[in-house]
């Protein structure tokens, strides 16, 4: 039970603490620094018989009693009780309390209040972009520190109520003819307004130009340069070894067709010659031209042969050319008569 006291006890005084915080951040006048301001407390009916009090952040500023003044001046005191506050500071803000009594010290009015300094705005800057791509045209208001600032636009010098960002976005259809755009800032202590403008979007800007340094448009060419010369030293090297390989195959093709068309004329070594002169028995007997005056003898059979090889051996060794012997021929059978 205590436990649950005690943290009721905490939430209450957190929720008093906030309560007090948002009083306190919480403001009833507004000022821009340089300002004059007059606090509005009123009392129609003040005499120099009573006491007036003006506090600021619980420090006297203002004491007038039996009509002398302790603290303050005179020509900041109005013939009502109001405070005149001039040339206003960012140090001027906080709370102010007024406080009048009568001369038997009881208390007649008062009044509270917290001063808040903000800074006065600046003139806007009205800008705008033709963008080609979405078919729009961009408007932009620029202002310096817009720290809760409000804007505002016009078009043609009617107020666009729907509009309260700093940027406005037009499509280029509904942008026919001359249009005027402004746009205003406001604070709760002062606002401004930009020029007027005109957009114009005629048609998509040209490509973008590039350009380039001359010493970097010469390292560049000089690399090119050297790239190619580079690229073209290999296609050389390339072809050279291609051609000489291509050589070295035709080589190798022609000797393999030489070795083939000698292998092929071994079988046939044998001449006409060799033939006629070591004729074999099993072939056909050439048939010598006949001429006129010429006779041949009958070689009749083998053993014929085999009994002149002797004497064709003797003539050999004499060193006499044997003669070259006739082809066989069959005499032609005459009949017997």
């Amino acid at each position: 039970m205590a436990c649950f006291a005690a943290t009721l006890g905490v939430i209450i005084l957190l929720g008093f603490i906030n309560l007090t915080a948002a009083d306190k951040d919480s403001c009833d006048l507004y000022a821009v620094v340089g300002q004059s301001l007059t606090l509005p407390f009123v009392y129609e009916k003040l005499t120099n018989s009573h006491v007036l009090r003006w506090t600021h952040n619980s420090t006297i500023i203002v004491y007038r009693e039996q009509g002398k003044l302790s603290f303050g001046k005179s020509e900041d005191i109005s013939a009502t009780g109001s405070l005149l506050l001039k040339n206003l500071q960012l140090s001027s803000a906080g709370a102010y309390e007024a406080k009048l009594l009568s001369p038997n010290g009881t208390l007649v009015k008062a009044w509270t209040g917290r001063l808040c300094m903000m800074d006065k705005v600046s003139k806007p800057q009205l800008t705008y972009m033709c963008d080609y791509k979405y078919s729009a045209v961009n408007l932009m208001c620029h202002v310096a520190k817009p720290q809760g600032w409000m804007f505002s636009w016009t078009l043609n010098e009617k107020t666009l109520t729907s509009e309260t960002r700093p940027t406005l976005s037009i499509s280029l259809a509904q942008l026919k003819g001359e249009m005027s755009f402004t746009c205003g800032v406001a604070n709760k202590v002062s606002k401004e307004k930009s020029d007027t403008v005109r957009p114009t979007c005629e048609g998509p800007p040209p490509p973008p130009t590039i350009c380039f340094k001359s010493k970097a448009v010469v390292a560049v060419l000089a690399g090119g340069a050297g790239l190619i010369l580079f690229l073209l030293v290999i296609i050389i090297a390339l072809c050279r070894c291609h051609i000489r390989h291509k050589t070295q195959m035709r080589r190798r093709d022609d000797g393999e067709m030489r070795m083939l068309s000698l292998s092929k004329r071994v079988p046939d070594s044998t001449s006409p010659e060799y033939e006629t002169l070591h004729p074999n028995e099993d072939s056909p007997t050439p048939r010598p031209d006949s001429s006129p005056g010429v006779c041949y003898e009958n070689v009749s059979q083998p053993e014929a042969q085999t009994e002149n090889r002797p004497t064709l051996l003797s003539t050999e060794a004499a060193g006499q050319v044997s003669p070259v012997p006739k082809p066989r021929t069959k005499s032609p059978q005459t009949p017997n008569v």
